[in-house]
């Protein structure tokens, strides 16, 4: 068993990565679960929304409590997915502790990303894990450990998207770091985003005046026309970028350009077809089958 383990919020691209991994091995007969371990804020239900939500099928998932077989494979599809568990465990209960340590305890393949740099490593003396196999995308993280591997999109899961345009912009305001960002930029221009959505959480930073949309949101791709992108930060895996490729929306980028990172990869990347998403899992594939 391939056991995904997913420690983020349930809007967050990497339960989406987890979820799309998870169909893909399953499809070519190799067992896998997403894993959920819940984030306090958000119950079993937010996550079961956002799955369904979003893709054709919802199937192989488990909550909190899991015991696996000493044969079992951790995989997280980023480093904070350890991370996050490790700095929020007191957030968590007895179950979801165990099952934490049960799960990290083993053999692990971790995705490379430059989240916690410092606790990272903390994380790892606190699971101690038997093995860590590193994958890398080395044109995001030139710093990085580990074998080429790069993050796609598997738009197979992904259920038909329906035209049904609420407002012109989209922004993404996540987190509060996030939100003022798209604060500043709709007041330094409210004429420009006068019909503008921002897809948030029920958070107390949320400016009630704005058109907050709440995640997880039903058809949200059909929602918009562009999607402005704001970050004044590195995002390692900008998935609403690749979604507006794919579906040939408009994407302002407005986040500061002289930033050196590996952000604007994804500008360049192209859209992910099934064979490329195939080719690119063959790698993980291969590891799997070698451990």
């Amino acid at each position: 068993m391939i056991n995904i383990v997913c420690t983020s919020k349930p809007g967050d691209g990497l339960l989406c990565y987890s979820y799309e991994h998870c169909c893909y091995l399953n499809s070519i007969g190799i067992k896998s679960q997403v894993v959920i371990i819940t984030h306090h804020n958000f119950t079993i239900q937010n996550y079961i929304d956002a799955i369904n939500e979003k893709y054709k099928t919802y199937k192989n998932v488990v909550f909190n409590s899991f015991t696996p077989s000493m044969k079992d494979i951790t995989l997280i599809m980023g480093r904070s997915m350890l991370t996050l568990s490790y700095i929020n465990k007191k957030d968590y209960t007895n179950d979801q502790l165990l099952t934490l340590h049960l799960l990290f305890s083993g053999k692990l393949i971790s995705v490379y990303s430059e989240n916690h740099v410092k606790e990272y490593p903390m994380a790892l003396r606190h699971y101690n894990p038997k093995e860590v196999y590193d994958l890398c995308d080395w044109d995001v993280y030139p710093n990085g450990v580990g074998t080429q591997y790069e993050k796609m999109i598997n738009f197979e899961e992904y259920k038909p998207v329906k035209n049904d345009v609420q407002f012109e912009y989209l922004f993404l305001g996540t987190n509060n770091v996030y939100y003022k960002e798209v604060d500043r930029w709709i007041k330094e221009c409210p004429n420009c985003f006068k019909s503008h959505g921002i897809l948030t959480y029920d958070e107390d930073y949320n400016i009630m005046d704005y058109n907050n949309i709440i995640a997880p949101v039903h058809n949200l791709l059909g929602l918009f026309n562009t999607y402005v992108y704001t970050k004044n930060y590195y995002d390692p895996a900008p998935r609403l970028i690749q979604e507006c490729k794919w579906l040939g929306k408009n994407i302002e980028y407005l986040r500061d350009k002289n930033i050196k990172d590996g952000g604007p990869v994804y500008m360049k990347r192209p859209v992910p077809t099934k064979e490329m998403y195939k080719e690119n899992a063959k790698v993980l594939v291969d590891l799997i089958k070698s451990i």
